[in-house]
């Protein structure tokens, strides 16, 4: 989830590799962790307000280390 997000921004396209290592560590750092390893699993074995949870958490996730490494990155400057 965490990765579709990053696609969804558009970040994988404007940003370079070690900003989007960084932002996938500190997004799923965030995240409580979950072994699910298909997609069929999530659909079959999650109730719909617990897959909505997790996008939500990934979806704030993602947004709380893009703000972190931008504010990171302004300071540099």
């Amino acid at each position: 989830m965490v990765l579709e997000r990053i696609e969804i921004l558009g970040l994988s396209k404007s940003k370079n590799e070690d900003y989007l290592a960084d932002l996938c560590c500190l997004a799923l750092n965030q995240i409580p962790p979950r072994y699910i390893r298909f997609e069929v699993d999530m659909s079959f074995y999650l109730h719909q307000s617990e897959r909505q949870q997790m996008e939500m958490n990934a979806l704030n996730a993602v947004s709380q280390a893009i703000s972190f490494l931008d504010q990171t990155e302004l300071e540099r400057n």
